[in-house]
């Protein structure tokens, strides 16, 4: 049997793809090296925030076909690589699962397929990584034999509006032709797809988007500071100035950042610069810096707000409220939660939490005790922190009935919380 494309790589990026290209009646091959979460998928679960197990019964209904077996990526006409790329040592990508998936590729690769780099990366991996392979492993040559292009992921988690069907798709091709390919390809099953100049434009292009809500979430965690020290309601200047209609978008302090994005992708930028140019790239290290020192300023806050009322930090009763990334989704990759619950245990305080999508949570080697009764939870504990803001919780209602709450994300209005 013939595809029209294969998907390696069946995560959160990869299986919103593949139901998108089901949908419009493409076959799909679905390709990765977990064997877990293949024969999962086989049996119609999903482990993904935005398909459940009726979407995924519905993709195996339309044909979709999740495997392990590498040959049959040679019986596809396009193979889209939707890999991670988390961070390594030093700040720059870890790339060995992108060498992987373009070397069972290569070895499978045939004249015409078309062969696209959704992951995340530094600007010039397609054409400086993944192209030689392709070529050293296939003895093909890219542009001539067969299509290359990059196209990145803009995947929202969560996000009950955008999806992989109506968000844009940027595209850029290593020539003309390829473009074009990818440009046919996507168009099959996405409402708008943009074209760039090149692989570098679209890789980069990725980067500027979360670089940029890197870089002025750490404004405003950075302004969260001294406005407290100055008794200025941030929250409140946020509001007002958001009623400009031009030349103003909101940003919100918090904890801390996490997810699959904002905290990795400005390093690759900045890991390039450096590595490639030899300088820094100041905005994006700053912001780095301001972001990533959210969780300990959040746990000093905390100590503060007990030190007032003469209890110490050692052997307080804290509980967090959501300790995942990003509101109503049960995904915890990069989660602020984690540093910051590191930041409460080396102070002395003993943690439990409540999270209605995570029903177990360890920091380290320590688990977390999870608690089922939120109300009785948070009267007993000496201070509530309400971490992440999940559609499930009444936060005044909680700040009522707690003896201290401190409200990290700015949605409480009620006169007995405290808000970052």
């Amino acid at each position: 049997m013939s595809y029209d494309v294969v998907i390696l790589g069946l995560g959160y990026v990869g299986l919103p793809l593949a139901r998108e290209a089901t949908r419009v009646g493409m076959s799909v091959l679905g390709f990765d090296v977990n064997a877990g979460v293949v024969n999962s998928l086989a049996a119609g679960n999903s482990h993904v925030d935005d398909l459940d197990g009726s979407d995924i019964m519905e993709m195996l209904a339309g044909g979709f076909r999740p495997t392990t077996d590498e040959t049959l990526i040679a019986s596809a006409k396009t193979a889209v690589i939707c890999v991670p790329t988390p961070l390594s040592e030093g700040d720059g990508p870890d790339m060995r699962a992108v060498v992987g998936a373009t070397e069972a590729v290569a070895r499978n690769l045939r004249r015409g397929m078309l062969v696209v780099l959704e992951s995340t990366t530094y600007p010039g991996t397609t054409d400086e990584l993944v192209r030689p392979l392709l070529e050293k492993l296939s003895g093909m040559v890219a542009g001539v034999d067969f299509h290359l292009a990059f196209s990145p992921e803009r995947i929202d988690p969560g996000n009950e509006t955008f999806g992989a069907h109506n968000t844009p798709k940027v595209v850029g091709g290593l020539t003309g032709k390829c473009t074009d390919r990818a440009v046919e390809f996507y168009g099959r099953f996405v409402q708008t797809v943009v074209r760039t100049r090149g692989t570098r434009e679209a890789e980069t292009a990725k980067l500027l988007e979360n670089t940029y809500r890197h870089v002025n979430i750490a404004l405003v965690n950075e302004m969260a500071r001294f406005c407290h020290e100055l008794d200025i309601d941030l929250w409140d200047v946020i509001h007002a100035a958001s009623t400009k209609p031009f030349g103003f978008q909101a940003f919100y302090p918090g904890p801390g950042v996490g997810g699959h994005c904002i905290p990795i992708d400005p390093n690759y930028l900045s890991h390039n610069v450096r590595s490639k140019l030899g300088y820094p790239f100041r905005f994006v290290e700053l912001a780095q810096e301001i972001n990533a020192t959210m969780p300990a300023y959040v746990a000093r806050r905390a100590q503060n707000l007990l030190n007032a009322d003469g209890q110490a930090m050692r052997g307080a009763s804290i509980l967090l409220l959501g300790v995942t990334y990003k509101a109503n989704i049960a995904d915890q990759r990069e989660s602020p939660a984690t540093p910051l619950a590191r930041h409460l245990m080396s102070l002395g305080a003993q943690l439990s939490y409540h999270d209605p999508h995570v029903l177990q949570w360890a920091v380290g080697d320590v688990t977390v005790s999870r608690t089922d009764d939120l109300d009785g939870a948070a009267a007993a504990a000496d201070l509530v922190i309400l971490v992440q803001h999940h559609r499930d919780y009444d936060a005044d209602h909680l700040a009522g009935i707690a003896k201290r709450f401190f409200d990290t994300r700015g949605v409480t209005s009620t006169v007995e919380a405290h808000r970052l």
